[in-house]
Formats: structure tokens, sequence, C-alpha cells
């Protein structure tokens, strides 16, 4: 409902100017967040210790009996929520290039930013597709294995020694791909504008999305980036995040920069 309500009172989302860029600015980019990381490491190693425990939440959530099959829809399908655990991190890049104080007390600042409305609205659309994917990886789960998990060791030997259990893997990954895809294109630029400046969440998602179109390649490139060091950073045991996540949320907001014009969009004290 609140969704809803934000995007109602809002007007047509204004053409904000975007970008092409190439592959060397997505090296840039995660040379530019690595640094960034490096220069505030400890601080940032905490506050992303945040992320692995809420893997070993959803994982523990989904070891419980019938659950079982959602255990790795879980799993892969926390990427999706990357872009909203991130939002901390924008707003310390942010700061930091504002030449503000932007140590880990201020990771939470992102809520004082005049967009939080629109940000919180983003955030629900990633949540209702976070939902979405849970619900397909169970009817698909349905539809090519329908049977009760009696353990988890009776599930993975359904997966991986039946040709349901193998056509579940081939059709799961191809509806993650889609729904990360989604994800990627709503949000890899709305929530590091809306957290730069205040504009409407139609506006922000409107901007993400013109911008992936006119990167399609690049995008894609940095679509399998992301997807590789969160799997890379998930193990074991999700702890790799606490340093990827970071890491993916400066360099995240450098590719904002470089893929928005931002002298277009208005400004507002820091």
């Amino acid at each position: 409902m609140a969704v809803t309500q934000t995007f109602a009172g809002q007007p047509a989302a204004p053409d904000v100017p975007v970008r092409t860029i190439t592959t060397a600015d997505l090296k840039g980019v995660l040379r530019e967040g690595y640094r960034d990381f490096l220069d505030k490491r400890g601080d940032l190693i905490v506050v992303g210790l945040i992320y692995p425990i809420i893997g070993f939440v959803a994982a523990a959530l989904a070891l419980g009996g019938d659950l079982i099959p959602l255990f790795f829809p879980i799993a892969a399908g926390i990427g999706l929520l990357g872009p909203v655990a991130a939002l901390g991190f924008y707003e310390l890049a942010r700061r930091r290039e504002a030449g503000l104080d932007a140590s880990w007390r201020h990771f939470l600042d992102v809520t004082k930013r005049p967009s939080w409305d629109s940000i919180m609205a983003v955030t629900g659309i990633l949540l209702l597709i976070f939902f979405a994917w849970l619900a397909t990886a169970w009817i698909l789960y349905a539809a090519f294995i329908d049977a009760p998990p009696q353990s988890v060791s009776y599930f993975i030997e359904r997966l991986l020694i039946t040709e349901g259990g193998w056509m579940l893997i081939v059709v799961g990954n191809i509806a993650g791909i889609a729904f990360a895809a989604l994800v990627l294109t709503l949000s890899v630029v709305s929530l590091p504008m809306l957290v730069d400046c205040d504009v409407g969440a139609r506006t922000a998602i409107a901007t993400s999305v013109r911008a992936v179109k006119a990167n399609k390649g690049v995008m894609l490139l940095w679509g399998i980036i992301v997807a590789a060091l969160l799997v890379l950073g998930s193990i074991p045991a999700f702890v790799g995040l606490a340093f990827v996540l970071p890491w993916l949320g400066y360099a995240t907001w450098h590719l904002y920069t470089r893929l928005v014009d931002r002298s277009a969009l208005p400004k507002h004290p820091t």
C-alpha cells in the first residue's frame, strides 16, 4: 500500500541524461570501490558482517522440514536484496565524495536523506521481487520433483540423480537469471540516485532502466561480475560477503556516477 501511494503521488518521470560507458569503466569502478573499502577497511568489515548474519538466519529457516527445498533459492536470492543491504555504503561513498566524515557511524544516516520515502518504495519493490522468486522456486520444485523432502540428504539426492532434479536445476537457474536481471535493471542506478539527491522513485527507476538499455552489453558484464563475486563471497557460509558487499556497494556508487549526468539532478544540502 505504501509503495502504491508513493508512486501514485508522483508526477511523470522527467528524462535524466544517462551516459554510455565501456568495460574500462567497469574496471575503474571496481578499483575505486576497492580503494574506498581499504580506506575504511576495519569499519566496513564490521558492518559487512550484517549481511552474512542475514544469510545464516535465512538458511536456518529454510532447513526446517518442508521448507528444505527453499534453502538454495533463499541462499541465491539473497543477492536480490544486495542493493538494499548496500544502501549504507552508498551513503558512506556519498559522504566521502563530499569530503564529509564517512566513518561507520554514518552507515544509517541514509534514513535521513530527503528521498527516504522513495528509497523505501524501491526497497518494497525489491522485496516483492524476492518473494516472487521464492514462490517461483517453490512452484518449480512442485512441478519437477513433487515429493516431500524427508531430509536434506534425501532432497540433494533427488536433486542430483533424477531427471526432474536436473530439470529443476536448469529451469531454476534460468528463472534466477531473469529475476537477477530485473533487479539489476531497476536498482543499479535508482538506489544510489535516491541516496544522492531528492528525486522520486519513478524518476530514479526510469533513469536506471534507460541507463541499462543504453549500455546493454556492459551492464550484462557487470551483472556477471556481481553474480560471480556474490557466489565467491557466499563460500563458505556467506563469510566472504563481509568483504564483497562493501566493495560492490562502493563500486556501484562509482558506476552510478559514470552512468548518470548528475549536473541535471536537483541539489540539496549534504
